[in-house]
């Protein structure tokens, strides 16, 4: 039988297909691909395959250019995601009424919405995707389940420690009654919900990023990283939600994070919280002075590091330049002398006598209280452990001692600890009423989470207080100025 001849043969269907931290696509014809690379600007030729290629974290996009472009469901062949049924996920948790708008900003940011993007493959009926901005103890956690709960899809939980790794754990058991995998602590166990460290999933993206619907980034803004950025892009997942108290980065690599996660969608102040949310609270500054020898030694130090800095041309502007002084001082003698003074110099003003003495006062006016004590160093952090008889949590503390502390902490058996930077985010820290900063960088992210450590709602409607202890005339006034910007 002879065809007409204006019965032209019908055209393969766009296939698409996920390989190694890649959507492949095959038979992309002219009629969409223009419209498709309008979409998704980073699509690339393949001359392996003939075909074309994107990184997997524009799946979404390239499933909701292609369904625009073709208006013909049919003509894809989507075998891009490979997830397994789960039955419908209810949580037990009741969201506040500030909760429940974060989670409503992000459902709306759904880039599925009114288009019939659906290959039958057990996909999400949603592709949400952005950042939510609350405070440290403001039930960010709490947001997540019911955002996995509404999507009810494989998911993907990365949190940046073993002990945040655990947390997760043990509440995704709890409020979804089933077994729960783990990637990291030793273990590399795959399950519909699954929690991994950042450091895992970054060795396991490219080999799983079929496999879920929805990543949760917990304390998103360490996807800035140049190679944790790296888990984001290698997977499909249409789904993504950040997490984070502070979004913005001041090497502002949070546009990286907007980009492969989502912009940031919502974003609440602590002040719009405390009081009926979170604890009122107050921030008291004490200015000391050094001592006289070490008002002497920091000068001199600082001299030695401002005179190189003059006659290398150095700025510090940025943690490149401070780099920059790092690499010379391998081989410049110089250079090392100047990087030493800036370290000791720094040392002096962190850890002047001043501020033990200041925080003899503190305790002694504030006995009893739970109190959170936060260094920027080990070495001031066992200072404060030996002359006050503190238990102190460093990067050096086991995990079962850290543990043992903590719940000591949480029971009452300890009323203060001291840490250098440990506390600060990613550990389960019970309720304290108290912080005293001796020292820290001027980074906000660390000032907003060490406050929030002592923000949860106290039984008796009390205040919480921080108090930062500075050295006058030096340079850590600009840095307290900087993370209280």
């Amino acid at each position: 039988m002879t065809r007409p001849q204006n019965d032209r043969p019908e055209s393969p269907p766009i296939a698409l297909r996920y390989e190694d931290g890649t959507v492949r696509i095959d038979d992309l014809e002219s009629d969409a691909l223009d419209a498709v690379r309008e979409a998704v600007p980073d699509l690339a030729a393949d001359p392996r395959t003939d075909g074309r290629r994107v990184p997997a974290f524009r799946y979404a996009d390239l499933r909701v250019a292609l369904t625009d472009a073709t208006a013909n469901a049919d003509r894809i062949d989507d075998r891009v995601l490979d997830l397994e049924s789960l039955p419908d996920l209810h949580s037990a948790y009741e969201l506040r009424e500030y909760q429940r708008e974060a989670l409503s900003a992000w459902l709306e940011t759904d880039r599925w919405a009114d288009r019939a993007v659906d290959t039958g493959r057990s996909m999400p009926d949603r592709a949400p995707a952005g950042v939510l901005e609350l405070p440290t103890g403001s039930g960010k956690t709490v947001i997540a389940l019911k955002a996995i709960e509404r999507l009810s899809v494989p998911t993907l939980v990365v949190v940046p420690t073993i002990d945040l790794l655990e947390q997760w754990q043990r509440e995704l058991e709890r409020e979804f009654d089933r077994p729960i995998g783990r990637f990291g602590g030793g273990e590399q166990r795959l399950e519909p919900i699954t929690v991994s460290t950042y450091d895992s999933a970054y060795l396991k993206a490219d080999s799983v990023g079929d496999r879920f619907g929805l990543v949760v980034f917990d304390e998103v803004h360490h996807l800035g990283g140049e190679g944790y950025r790296e888990i984001a892009r290698l997977l499909a997942v249409p789904a993504r939600l950040g997490l984070t108290a502070t979004f913005e980065r001041p090497d502002g690599a949070h546009e990286v994070i907007a980009e492969i996660v989502g912009p940031l969608v919502h974003r609440v102040d602590v002040d719009e919280l405390a009081g009926d949310h979170l604890a009122n609270y107050d921030v008291k500054r004490l200015a000391v002075e050094l001592t006289s020898e070490e008002r002497e030694e920091y000068e001199r130090k600082q001299e030695v590091f401002t005179d190189y800095l003059a006659r290398s041309g150095i700025e510090m502007r940025s943690g490149s330049d401070y780099q920059e002084l790092v690499k010379r001082s391998g081989s410049d003698p110089e250079a090392r002398e100047a990087l030493l003074a800036r370290q000791r110099a720094r040392e002096l003003m962190f850890g002047s006598a001043a501020k033990l003495e200041a925080l003899e006062g503190i305790l002694d006016d504030h006995r009893g209280e739970r109190t959170i004590v936060f260094t920027a160093h080990n070495d001031l952090a066992y200072d404060v452990s030996e002359r006050f008889l503190i238990p102190t949590i460093t990067h050096q503390t086991g995990a079962a001692e850290r543990r043992e502390i903590l719940e000591r902490f949480r029971e009452g058996t300890y009323t203060r600890i001291a840490t250098s930077n440990v506390l600060d985010e990613g550990v389960d820290v019970p309720d304290a009423s108290l912080a005293v900063v001796l020292s820290g960088s001027g980074s906000e992210r660390e000032f907003v989470q060490r406050l929030g450590r002592i923000l949860r709602p106290k039984a008796d409607g009390g205040r919480a207080l921080l108090y930062e202890v500075v050295a006058e005339d030096t340079g850590e006034e600009r840095i307290a100025r900087r993370r209280r910007n």
